[in-house]
């Protein structure tokens, strides 16, 4: 005997889970319902089927195949357009011919008992057997009359409450003898309710209904596809759960990874490679698909999340529904009933109410209260760039797939033949992706120049001076070891320009990639030498004449500059004790409470071996941190004075370039040592096009970033470093005396969360404020507000975040108290806060 498995429809009442999938490939405990219905099949014997699609056919072909897998044997029925339920089997009347067959949905859960069916119908000598349930609301489906023997009596298809007679409802299935096909007409819609049985009825055709005890529901409706995962769970339908029951109710997939420190409360079910983090809680009725990630804090109740979904820690879910590929960061919340469609990301702190439904592919901004539903709308990524590069989390924002998109995208914003330098940080995950980018790049015919492991500023280095048209580096986010940065750089080894940025944003979003012909694929080559070419460079460039018998404390922070530093040092003969000299690939970056402990070691290195300081290298030798000889460590803003005094004091002339958000105390330093300062945007192109102005003497960034414009207009805590140490051995002063002859800057800093669609409104509030009192603006970066006194406040839109940054300045930390809070107060405002 054959069955009919009817997998057309288009779930409409089910968007946004199937505004891209069919409703019969929709999960239910892990598996598509249509799986369910064909195990069922199976389990009463009947393993030929033929499966009628029509909407997303070739999804449901793609996934089920010929059946082989389920130990089936399946063939398919295609409508151009829809033909209704006895037009679709009429579609596959010519497999159906030389038996009695069964006609089931593929998009209800049910359990009923297939075989006592078939012998009812057989029995009863019946032409059709109508498949019924009892359920508490009959209208939405079509009531059936049966009498004493089963027999058909009468049909009403979903009526109104005066119209209901009977809780006896139509499931959709049916045992039909071959002959019922030549009462449909080929080709048209015909529906067997409406169209078909009642003329069989008004004929007197032997119709009979079999009321059947077992599970049935039709999964139509989002409160109907909860249900249904529920009582799977619950063991109110039988159906084949993958896994291992770990503790009653609670069922574990073998591949899934669980912290032993998580809390999971059953019924629920977690999914192949599944990976649940420490102090995350799964309660009652959650289902958790394969290759999700659930982090630490995350709560979940009642949730279904589909496949391949990333929740970041401290998330909380309750009574909704994740579409596969979908992110959920940080703090997000998600209400009861909510309904996220696929590959979308819910940013930190959204928060999604209830009843809300999010469309595939759509963009919650961090901290949104949602309320409506998202259809049409889609911010999508703002900018494939933002501060750090391309950033996001390993294996779930940065994947081995998007590397190879960026790099083909970058291949073909160059020329064939052209060549790009790479490099990475020691972390097992940049070596990885970088793997990606390489072949992308050398299928795209670039020739690419790989320095394996090296520090960012050699890599920068090596960029400008091998000519290359750019390079690719990848590193560790700072602070977040779950997170990768891909840093692409211009011809001068410097970031990637906001014009060449928007270029490869184009390539990149089109998919409109390059591929070279066979005879084109570029070349891979390792170039030597890179370390001792950089050190013989540098050496040659800065001065560093005094330094010999100077004492030294290092930090490599386990990373790059541990490849560097031995050659660099090994020649300019000081004495240096140096720690963490190794490459850690573990451990690539460092928590907050790390990077404070080991400046507390440094510190105390520094003051017990009487150095004449100490520094601490980030892990890609980008920035540095500083340490006084007393063993006291110099803030990032005070280093930033602190070295531009000793530049300035020696040089006493020339230019130092320097973003608007760096203290006002910088231009007192500058002018006692007749210097000028060249104020800068935020943005690390804005400075280190500055750097290479001439007469540059110096360029900082405030967060640690050094640029030495004589040897590189790149930001460089290698080069950095070994001018400091000329600097401090040919002055007569300690790092500690000349940050007490600095005055005390009185510069504080808030954010204020600011809608991205109001961002543009805020800063018209702003400058009308401004204009309304009188005061000079200055536009470099943001709005720059200042004040007859000499205080001032800088107003800027975040690149990459939905904030506004203030900083203000004044003579007293009350004065600049306050001026920050009126100018934050007039940015609420207009934020509509």
């Amino acid at each position: 005997m054959k069955a009919v498995v009817m997998a057309g429809g288009e779930g409409t009442r089910l968007r946004p889970m199937t505004a891209n999938q069919p409703k019969p490939l929709l999960p239910v405990v892990n598996r598509p319902i249509m799986e369910h219905v064909l195990r069922l099949l199976k389990r009463h014997g009947i393993t030929e089927t033929v499966v009628t699609v029509q909407f997303l056919a070739a999804l449901v072909r793609n996934y089920f195949g010929d059946g082989d897998e389920l130990g089936m044997s399946l063939q398919y029925a295609t409508e151009d357009l829809p033909l209704g339920t006895a037009g679709s089997v009429k579609n596959a009347a010519d497999r159906l011919r030389d038996d009695r067959f069964l006609v089931i949905s593929g998009d209800a859960l049910t359990d009923v008992d297939l075989s006592a069916m078939i012998r009812f119908h057989r029995e009863n000598s019946a032409l059709v057997t109508v498949g019924l349930k009892r359920v508490p609301n009959p209208l939405e489906f079509g009531i059936v009359i049966v009498d004493e023997l089963g027999r058909v009596q009468r049909f009403l298809e979903k009526p109104t409450w005066g119209q209901v007679f009977s809780d006896t409802v139509n499931t959709g299935i049916y045992v039909m003898e071959p002959e019922v096909l030549d009462e449909v007409a080929a080709g048209e819609v015909v529906d067997w309710a409406h169209d078909v049985f009642p003329k069989l009825l008004d004929r007197g055709a032997p119709l009979y209904g079999y009321v059947a005890e077992g599970y049935w529901e039709d999964v139509g409706t989002h409160e109907s596809y909860l249900k249904a995962q529920a009582d799977a769970l619950s063991g109110r339908v039988r159906v084949d759960i993958g896994g291992f029951e770990r503790s009653p109710g609670v069922w574990v997939a073998e591949s899934a990874t669980i912290d032993p420190d998580a809390v999971l409360r059953g019924p629920l079910l977690i999914g192949d490679y599944a990976k649940v983090e420490a102090g995350a809680e799964l309660r009652e009725y959650t289902v958790l698909g394969n290759n999700a990630v659930v982090r630490e804090g995350a709560f979940l109740h009642r949730a279904v999340i589909h496949d391949n979904v990333y929740l970041g820690p401290g998330t909380h879910l309750r009574g909704c529904v994740i579409g596969k590929s979908t992110d959920v960061m940080t703090g997000a919340r998600i209400e009861e009933d909510a309904i996220i469609g696929d590959e979308c990301v819910i940013e930190a702190e959204a928060y999604v109410s209830s009843g809300v439904r999010v469309y595939p592919f759509k963009t919650i901004e961090a901290g949104a209260v949602v309320n409506t539903s998202v259809i049409w709308e889609s911010r999508g990524q703002r900018s494939l760039f933002g501060p750090r590069g391309v950033s996001g989390l390993v294996n779930v924002e940065i994947t081995p797939e998007l590397c190879v998109r960026l790099a083909s995208a970058y291949a073909t914003t160059l020329k064939k033949g052209e060549s790009v330098v790479t490099s990475r940080d020691s972390s097992l995950a940049a070596r990885a992706l970088k793997r990606a980018v390489i072949s992308a790049l050398t299928a795209g015919a670039i020739n690419v120049l790989d320095l394996e492991a090296a520090p960012l500023p050699v890599a920068r280095f090596h960029t400008a001076r091998e000519s290359a048209s750019g390079g690719i580096a990848l590193r560790t986010t700072a602070g977040d070891p779950q997170s990768v940065d891909i840093i692409v750089m211009d011809p001068r080894g410097a970031d990637l320009p906001p014009t060449a940025q928007r270029k490869l944003e184009r390539v990149f979003s089109r998919q409109e990639f390059r591929r070279a012909f066979p005879g084109e694929i570029a070349e891979l080559t390792y170039p030597a030498r890179i370390v001792e070419d950089y050190a013989h460079e540098l050496l040659r460039r800065i001065d560093m004449t005094g330094v010999r018998d100077m004492k030294v404390v290092v930090d490599c922070a386990g990373g790059t500059s541990s490849l560097v530093l031995p050659t660099l040092l090994g020649r300019v003969g000081i004495e240096v004790l140096t720690v963490n000299a190794r490459l850690d690939d573990i451990s690539p970056t460092e928590t907050l409470a790390e990077r404070r402990r080991d400046l507390q070691r440094l510190s105390e290195l520094v003051s017990s071996s009487r150095a004449a300081f100490g520094v601490r290298f980030d892990p890609v030798g980008e920035r540095i941190a500083l340490v006084d000889e007393m063993g006291q460590l110099i803030g990032e803003e005070r280093a930033l004075l602190v070295v531009l005094d000793l530049v300035a004091a020696e040089r006493r002339g020339g230019r130092v370039a320097l973003p608007v958000t760096t203290t006002r105390v910088a231009e007192q330093v500058c002018r006692f040592h007749g210097v000028q300062v060249e104020w800068t945007s935020t943005a690390l192109n804005a400075l280190t096009s500055a750097a290479e102005g001439d007469d540059m003497i110096f360029a900082a960034d405030g967060a640690g970033g050094f640029i030495v414009p004589e040897f590189s207009p790149g930001v460089d805590g290698l080069a950095a470093f070994m001018r400091l140490l000329g600097l401090v051995a040919r002055t007569r002063l300690s790092l500690s005396q000349i940050d007490a002859r600095i005055p005390e800057a009185k510069l504080l800093k808030r954010t204020v969360p600011t809608p991205w669609a109001a961002k543009g409104a805020v800063m018209r509030s702003v400058i009308e404020a401004a204009e309304a009192e009188g005061h000079r603006v200055d536009t470099t970066d943001g709005v720059r507000i200042a004040a007859q006194d000499g205080s001032w406040v800088l107003i800027l839109p975040a690149a990459g975040d939905p904030v506004t940054a203030l900083w203000a300045e004044a003579q007293d930390v009350d004065s600049a108290q306050s001026l920050l809070e009126r100018w934050a107060r007039i940015v609420e405002h207009a934020s509509g806060h």
